[in-house]
């Protein structure tokens, strides 16, 4: 079907119901290709691997650390520029009036006078004691930090989204067993309800089990609310539209890969951290661009050698007399040749009017040039070169003391994150006990009230510690499973589930 409505098919009925039909056509393929669009992307589950690659490029945390580093970039990039000759074009008309000099001829002229001018100058820094190489060293290892600083800040964001990655996991599988308890729930309720109406037990038990799954109902919404709380907040470390349809692949939490506690000993792993970690590199380069700087600094307290050189032409617009040769006059002198004396005439000038010296002859005519060497040689400047130099020396020291922090806290939280994670296993292997106890417990409780031997009460006591106790464990392993990654993650493995 041809994609243009002809207007002078509109005017006619026929026409008006075909441009009709072709609106509804378009609109309706329009919102298949909306909804089918969004059914695929609802579709599409992101594992970690994906969530990450896309926070690297969309988070907000990570595009600032790449602006500042741009900043820098183009800061080295300007200083380095700064070696070459500066070359610098002027020009200048105005219209003089009075008493003033005249540009072409330096005479002071009682005259009004149209004046124009062009310049072109160029400077060189020869020797400045090697400040401006300094200078440029330390700005390219200010860029060199910057841009670790960049992997730092990607790395910080790719812990915390796996964090979140794990809270939803974790919160799914609180889901499930929320679900569990409600079904157990629903069956004990139904069995309770037959024995009442045979007389079995009084009404009370099955009030019991209403109340329970009422309990129940109310946990599961709270830990589906959790669960929809979680992906909100991953959507917002990827900087995603919270409307956007967007689920998550739910690998077994038993099958997520860990190195063995042994392979993580914390000697091991600040080693290999303070080799590899883009924080350590970051307080390594900067501390070596403070330095630069100092030696730049105090570079500017010495005298600085430059050359110069100029090109520069004048015009005005001022007449200035015409005059034509006129008869040869006797100067009355006389000159004598071989004993007889003659007159010495001259040939006399007449004003025959004025005129402007064109412009391309005055711009030849008053063409000049210069080049030459300065010194600059600081003497009283308010102290300024001094401070500057005195304040770049604190600089150093500022660094080395956070350099010095960093390291401290580094092997702190490394230390602290292997005792987390030795108690993480331990209270996960207790928890696991807990559970096989209280399955027990449970399993008899149940098969005493089948026999009408423990009242409801007592076995919804028994299947709440049930599943508290599986929750516990679920807890547990999950910041078993976070605490390990995180050693795996100072030691240089990456995030991987």
């Amino acid at each position: 079907m041809d994609s243009i409505i002809r207007l002078s098919n509109i005017r006619s009925p026929c026409g008006q119901f075909s441009y009709f039909c072709a609106m509804i056509k378009r609109f309706i393929l329009l919102s298949f290709t909306f909804f089918f669009s969004i059914l695929i992307a609802a579709q599409d589950k992101w594992d970690l691997r994906k969530c990450v690659e896309y926070a690297l490029v969309n988070n907000i945390s990570v595009k600032q650390a790449d602006v500042q580093a741009r900043f820098s970039e183009l800061t080295y990039k300007q200083n380095k520029a700064a070696r070459l000759p500066s070359l610098n074009f002027g020009g200048s008309i105005g219209y003089r009036f009075g008493r003033s000099e005249n540009p072409t001829t330096g005479v002071l002229e009682d005259n009004n006078f149209l004046s124009t001018g062009m310049q072109l100058q160029s400077q060189v820094s020869l020797f400045n004691w090697f400040s401006q190489k300094n200078t440029i060293e330390a700005s390219r290892l200010q860029n060199e930090a910057d841009k670790e600083q960049v992997k730092k800040t990607q790395n910080d964001v790719a812990l915390n989204i796996a964090v979140a990655y794990l809270q939803i996991l974790l919160a799914r599988e609180q889901v499930n067993l929320a679900n569990v308890k409600i079904q157990q729930t629903k069956t004990q309720l139904e069995v309770a309800r037959k024995k009442v109406a045979a007389g079995i037990l009084p009404e009370i038990e099955s009030a019991n089990l209403e109340a329970q799954l009422a309990v129940d109902s109310s946990s599961l919404v709270a830990v589906q609310t959790s669960a929809d709380q979680s992906v909100l907040l991953l959507k917002a470390l990827l900087n995603m539209d919270a409307a956007f349809p967007f689920d998550i692949e739910t690998p077994s939490v038993d099958l997520i890969p860990l190195l063995p506690l042994a392979d993580l000993q914390p000697e091991l792993v600040y080693a290999l951290a303070t080799a590899n970690l883009p924080q350590q590199k970051v307080n390594d380069l900067l501390l070596l661009s403070a330095q630069k700087n100092v030696a730049a600094s105090r570079g500017a307290m010495y005298p600085s050698v430059s050359a110069f050189g100029g090109l520069s032409t004048n015009y005005v617009d001022i007449k200035v007399p015409e005059y034509q040769v006129g008869p040869k006059t006797a100067t009355g002198a006389t000159v004598n040749v071989g004993g007889t004396d003659y007159d010495v005439v001259a040939p006399s000038f007449i004003q025959v009017g004025e005129r402007i010296i064109p412009l391309g002859r005055q711009f030849r005519n008053n063409f000049g040039q210069n080049v030459g060497i300065g010194l600059n040689i600081p003497i009283l400047n308010g102290k300024l070169a001094r401070t500057n130099w005195e304040r770049s020396k604190l600089n150093v020291r500022v660094y080395e003391l956070q350099k010095e922090q960093a390291q401290q806290q580094l092997k702190q939280d490394i230390y602290t994150a292997y005792t987390n994670a030795v108690a993480a296993m331990q209270k996960f292997n207790a928890d696991k006990k807990t559970v096989e106890t209280s399955a027990k417990v449970y399993e008899f409780a149940l098969k005493r009230y089948d026999v009408n031997l423990l009242s409801t009460y007592d076995l919804i006591i028994s299947q709440n510690n049930l599943q508290s106790a599986r929750f516990q464990a679920l807890y547990s392993q999950y910041d078993y499973v976070f605490k390990m990654k995180l050693l795996e993650f100072y030691r240089g493995q990456g995030l991987k589930l």
